[in-house]
């Protein structure tokens, strides 16, 4: 729960992938999992959080239909303002999703559609250390050993607390990610994630612990996990 004053942002929701490890006919966001699909569970998040206003949602064009009908109008998704197609990247499509933003907007958190375990309040830290800093993002400390390794032997054993594994979202102020985009696109920039792309800049971004349960789904055991998880938390 945010305790300072509340500072508003769009949910810019990332949900054009084909998911081509789930080996499944549709994108893995519109896959069924605990009785509605997978993306139907993130928006549901940033639907109860407090600090987003508005959402734009970007999905492949072949389920623009699919997911304004099967997932925001059958949910009650009513902060969706708009869904619109995805490029032939997670990049582009976020940049994309950017350009589509024609409303003022202060702060913009984005989020890959494929995390449904992340939870509103969560989404609210995130923005409020945004707010405060212009740069926020969800992040986790490794739990096992890590090593550098060189083809099949290894080398050196790195400090895990100087470790993050990053999540999302990743918020920041709208100015500043939207400049981040472009001068990637004109210099052929690729980063990992959008924290790369405000790196880049030389932007410091600022840490929110994230949860160990906001997993991108990628397997069929990863729904098998979120499943579990969102019958636990429908029983608590």
């Amino acid at each position: 729960m945010v305790t300072d004053h509340l500072e508003t942002a769009t949910g810019l929701i990332v949900a054009a992938g084909q998911g081509v490890r789930m080996g499944a006919e549709m994108p893995k966001v519109m896959l069924t999992v605990a009785g509605r699909p997978l993306l139907a569970h993130t928006l549901r998040s940033f639907q109860q959080a407090a600090s987003i206003d508005r959402v734009v949602l970007v999905v492949a064009e072949d389920f623009l239909g699919f997911a304004a009908d099967a997932v925001v109008d059958a949910y009650g998704i009513g902060k969706v303002r708009k869904i619109v197609p995805g490029g032939a990247s997670r990049q582009d499509s976020v940049r994309l999703g950017l350009e589509a933003i024609d409303f003022g907007c202060r702060l913009v958190a984005i989020h890959d559609g494929a995390r449904p375990l992340i939870t509103a309040e969560l989404i609210d830290q995130v923005v409020a250390k945004a707010a405060r800093h212009g740069a926020a993002a969800l992040a986790v400390r490794p739990t096992d050993t890590v090593r550098r390794g060189e083809g099949e032997v290894f080398q050196v054993t790195l400090d895990r607390r100087n470790l993050w594994l990053m999540q999302t979202p990743q918020a920041f102020s709208y100015d500043l990610i939207r400049g981040a985009h472009q001068s990637a696109l004109e210099r052929g920039y690729i980063g990992t994630d959008d924290v790369s792309l405000v790196k880049d800049l030389g932007q410091q971004i600022h840490v929110v612990q994230g949860h160990s349960e906001n997993i991108k789904v990628t397997t069929p055991e990863d729904l098998s996990f979120v499943e579990a998880v969102l019958s636990g938390r429908t029983r608590g």
